[in-house]
């Protein structure tokens, strides 16, 4: 699906099975959910080759958390495309990070986080025993420059939507807009980065009336960037920041 996956064990004991094991987790999602591959499920549901009740248990999941989602941010989020097609990847990466931190845990690990294509959880600590240090790019100048730096506690999640990299690959739902310039970059800190994911997709596509959206938001907080290069963010959003 194009994501960079990266993960960091801060407990002493951790083997090379551990990665391989979150690796290849993802590599099922890939196969899964990734709209780029013709033999993924994704894919061959959009063909029509698969009918609803032969859908795998994640696939149906998905579909199920999608359809809450788009009830949760009043049909902004929305998993089929103005083509007729679906694609779930506004909302499955956040879904498997998540999942993959929960795999983590259940081998014991406590502090760790895990990244991938910039949205991430955390648990627990650094090798400093300090709070995971995690930064937002600035969308005008992203491999150059960091604009803030987030400080996440045990079991947080944060999310950045945006199409500084990826280009216009979100669209209004509402009115199959594409060409959504208001808003550049979005990041959304919640319990977990299942739903700051859902959450960020969304917020962009709502344009400048996202981050307002967010603040009625309870345990959410936000931080919005518009094409002018002004910053917005929601009342709670500096105690994550570091100072």
């Amino acid at each position: 699906m194009g994501m960079t996956i990266t993960i960091e064990i801060a407990d002493q004991k951790v083997g090379e099975d551990t990665f391989e094991k979150i690796y290849s987790y993802f590599q099922y999602i890939d196969n899964t959910f990734s709209v780029f591959k013709e033999t993924s499920e994704i894919s061959r549901i959009n063909r029509g080759e698969i009918e609803k009740k032969d859908y795998s248990s994640d696939m149906k999941e998905i579909f199920k958390l999608s359809e809450q989602t788009k009830y949760d941010t009043n049909g902004y989020f929305d998993i089929q495309t103005p083509s007729g097609t679906y694609n779930p990847s506004g909302l499955v990466k956040g879904w498997a990070i998540y999942n993959a931190s929960k795999i983590l845990l259940a081998d014991g690990f406590q502090n760790f986080y895990v990244d991938a294509g910039g949205d991430i959880q955390t648990h627990g600590l650094n090798t400093e025993g300090k709070p995971w240090s995690i930064g937002i790019r600035n969308p005008f100048h992203p491999e150059t420059e960091i604009i803030k730096v987030l400080s996440l506690g045990n079991n947080e999640g944060v999310a950045t939507s945006g199409n500084y990299i990826r280009g216009q690959h979100i669209y209004n739902p509402l009115t199959k807009e594409n060409q959504l310039q208001d808003i550049v970059s979005v990041t959304i800190i919640a319990a977990n980065v299942y739903e700051a994911d859902r959450f960020a997709t969304a917020v962009f596509a709502m344009g400048r009336e996202g981050i307002h959206f967010i603040e009625k938001q309870k345990g959410l907080e936000g931080y919005a960037i518009d094409a002018k290069g002004i910053a917005t963010m929601t009342s709670g959003f500096t105690m994550y920041v570091k100072k």
